[in-house]
């Protein structure tokens, strides 16, 4: 059953990327032009220098030499003329040249009106020629080529149709850019030139020309775009020949499917269904560029223009219009021209063949169900492994294909549709693992601590008998006279007040990093750095401690209250505290039908030594030498020096008081040290001013001191000889 929700998931998916796929959104042509914008940044289109085609910029040096634009249209007639006489093979204007020169006679005459000697001043400028006029004439012996461009805005005349259209196949109108709107240039300048393209272009959403159309349609007719104006000029040919789907040698098994390529005079261009050419683009290239005031200067070199199609247009900052391309985000308008002619007369194509969709498609689909079919019995590894080969040799293709072909062929989307269906297959899988987990550690969590249950989670390997050697920090937390509050409690009221106690102890101790061993009654045992390392783990049992304290602080207040509203005596509950730190065997212990993650050593067993101590030294907390070394910071008291049954070195014994050091614990720590030095050596009326002097700073320890009045006053009746060095030997486990 699982399998099968498995697969139809994986099936759901599948079909939802191809759904996609299908329908070929945004998100998906985005996803696709980025990756073939990578492909050009990686490798762009190697530039040709010998490829006859170069801008004449209308740049900053020209500017500075020739004056602010708009140049006289008499300027640009003699920069006509000298393109013509030095042998230019086309000469296109990426301009408009809309508007009347505003130097011309008429537009003076506008200018000067309701002046007093206008009369004069009409005769002399009727004798002026007209600008417009001298590039007309220019024009017209040129092999020149004009702009209009395609405007959003309705209006307009219909631009002067210069070459004639042939076509093979269907109808190419309904496929080809079109708006509503026109440009056009002069009249008399439209009339002279022999050449008249369309400047425009059709950004992709994200603003960057990727391709550029060749053709345009304007109110039914057909129009060329700048550059493919540029290339009939500079050929000398007289139509266009359009080949669209299901002309002869194309098959479109009957649909309409757009155009195939254009015929320009020799030059045969493949383009897309809507007539564009992919940019395949070169980025800047410096050689591609003259500075249009040179071309007027005496010692101006003809071969720099000679048989070469000459583009006119704007690179200046603040004239040019910016067109991004993938490999320039600030590239003027005439470059994208330019590069469209590079790459038809150099034979330098990007081209999306007609099977690439469906390629596309039936990789995603075999694959795709493959993958589906496969993961269960391969499982998510070996899975992922064919993923990875299929994509890597899937992007191997696509890149080879556009190294040595030209062909674009997306492999990123059928990429990442597959790994969604391996994504989701694994995901699958993965939340029905963590499920599994999440049950064993809700199940074992109510018996092991849970960094136990964590650590046995990620490595199941270690749920086996056996332990490890681990420099560990071991507490015992034991309730003081449970046996007496016990007999003073039902067992219902019992357990409730047991839960409440040792519950937010326990959390003391989790929040500090500690593991729980085991409970025994009324006892806690817990150990720190394991089975987690913990390189404070003797810092982090002392601050579980202190938690514990004010943890049980809490739940006496608690129990306090409960047990007033209904009417019981208020039992105050106490805990003895017992640190230490040293080896232990640390893992699972007992059988191999049962065992528990525990702790084993001589530190154990001196941890509850320590813990028993606390009665007869009247403190909550005692620690071990060991467990105290190192931590000056903490407000740890040494107390004394003892012998525990079983063991023949005598150690130091601490009491916990606060975690950090103040004033008032240094005049305490100061008066103890005074205290000991005066017992030890059995300086016992010294002992006892000390003993008045600790109880003055720390009346709280007032069943130390007591404890120690005692011993001074049985050593006074019976002293412990000469050679006694202050060490207690306690002759029970409790002291």
């Amino acid at each position: 059953m699982r399998r099968r929700i498995d697969l139809l998931v994986s099936l759901l998916v599948l079909l939802a990327t191809l759904a996609l796929r299908v329908q070929d959104g945004p998100f998906v042509v985005g996803v696709r032009n980025k990756l073939f914008d990578t492909y050009q940044q990686l490798a762009p289109r190697p530039y040709d220098p010998s490829i006859p085609v170069r801008i004449l910029a209308i740049d900053e040096d020209s500017l500075k030499h020739l004056g602010q634009w708009p140049w006289p249209r008499d300027t640009l007639a003699r920069i006509v003329d000298r393109l013509t006489v030095d042998g230019a093979a086309a000469i296109a204007f990426d301009v408009l040249l809309a508007e009347p020169d505003r130097t011309g006679p008429q537009a003076l005459l506008k200018q000067w009106q309701g002046r007093p000697d206008m009369a004069t001043l009409g005769a002399i400028l009727s004798k002026l020629p007209d600008p417009d006029g001298e590039l007309a004439a220019s024009l017209a012996k040129a092999p020149a080529v004009l702009a209009f461009s395609l405007n959003e805005q309705p209006g307009g005349e219909a631009p002067a149709a210069k070459a004639g259209f042939a076509m093979a196949g269907d109808d190419p109108l309904p496929f080809l850019p079109s708006w509503p709107g026109t440009t056009r240039a002069l009249p008399d300048l439209e009339k002279a030139a022999p050449g008249y393209g369309c400047v425009n272009f059709r950004p992709d959403p994200d603003g960057i020309i990727r391709r550029a159309p060749l053709l345009f349609a304007f109110e039914g007719k057909i129009y060329p775009s700048l550059a493919a104006e540029a290339l009939r000029v500079g050929q000398g040919a007289s139509t266009y020949i359009i080949k669209a789907s299901n002309a002869s040698g194309e098959t479109a098994l009957g649909a309409q499917t757009g155009l195939n390529n254009v015929k320009v005079g020799q030059a045969i261009i493949p383009v897309d269904s809507h007539g564009n050419v992919p940019l395949y683009d070169s980025g800047f290239e410096a050689t591609r560029f003259l500075s249009a005031w040179r071309v007027l200067t005496p010692d101006f070199d003809p071969n720099l223009v000679a048989g070469k199609v000459i583009l006119v247009g704007a690179t200046a900052a603040g004239l040019r219009d910016f067109k991004p391309t993938p490999l320039d985000p600030a590239a003027a308008g005439i470059e994208t021209h330019a590069q469209i002619l590079e790459q038809i007369l150099g034979h330098q194509y990007l081209e999306r063949p007609d099977w690439a969709d469906g390629a596309e498609m039936l990789f995603l689909l075999v694959f795709g169900l493959a993958l589906v079919l496969l993961l269960h019995p391969l499982g998510a590894l070996w899975s992922a492994f064919v993923t990875v080969i299929a994509i890597a040799a899937s992007f191997a293709f696509s890149w080879l294909s556009f190294r040595r072909e030209g062909l674009l062929i997306d492999p990123l989307y059928p990429g990442m549709a597959a790994l969604a269906v391996y994504l989701s297959g694994s995901l699958l899988g993965y939340l029905r693992s963590e499920s599994e987990r999440r049950h064993v550690r809700r199940s074992f969590g109510m018996y092991l601590a849970p960094a136990v249950v964590e650590e046995l989670s990620r490595h199941p390997e270690r749920l086996k008998l056996g332990g490890e050697l681990r420099d560990v920090t071991v507490m015992f937390s034991d309730i003081r006279d449970f046996t007496r509050i016990s007999e003073q409690l039902d067992p219902q009221m019992l357990t409730h007040m047991l839960n409440s106690v040792l519950t937010p102890l326990t959390a003391a101790i989790q929040e500090a990093k500690g593991t729980i061993d085991k409970y025994i009654g009324d006892c806690i045992m817990a150990f720190w750095n394991a089975p987690l390392d913990d390189a404070e783990h003797a810092r982090n049992a002392l601050k579980a401690a202190l938690a514990m304290r004010q943890a049980l602080a809490k739940a006496n207040a608690t129990l306090a209250e409960e047990a007033r509203k209904a009417g019981r005596k208020v039992i105050d509950i106490g805990v003895g505290i017992g640190i230490n730190r040293g080896p232990c065997s640390v893992g699972n212990m007992g059988s191999v039908q049962r065992f528990a993650y525990s702790a084993l050593g001589d530190t154990v067993n001196l941890a509850s030594r320590l813990e028993s101590l606390t009665r007869s030294y009247g403190v909550e907390i005692i620690v071990g030498e060991d467990a105290a070394e190192g931590i000056s910071d903490m407000a740890l008291l040494e107390i004394d020096r003892v012998q525990v049954k079983g063991r023949s070195r005598p150690l130091t014994i601490h009491t916990l008081l606060a975690e950090t050091r103040d004033a008032a614990f240094e005049a305490l720590a100061s008066a103890q040290a005074k205290f000991l030095e005066a017992y030890r050596r059995q300086e016992w009326a010294a002992a006892r001013e000390a003993i008045a002097a600790c109880l003055g700073l720390a009346p709280r320890l007032k069943g130390l001191y007591d404890l120690y009045l005692g011993r001074i006053e049985d050593y006074e009746a019976a002293p412990p000889g000469a050679d006694w060095d202050g060490v207690f030997i306690a002759k029970s486990k409790t002291g």
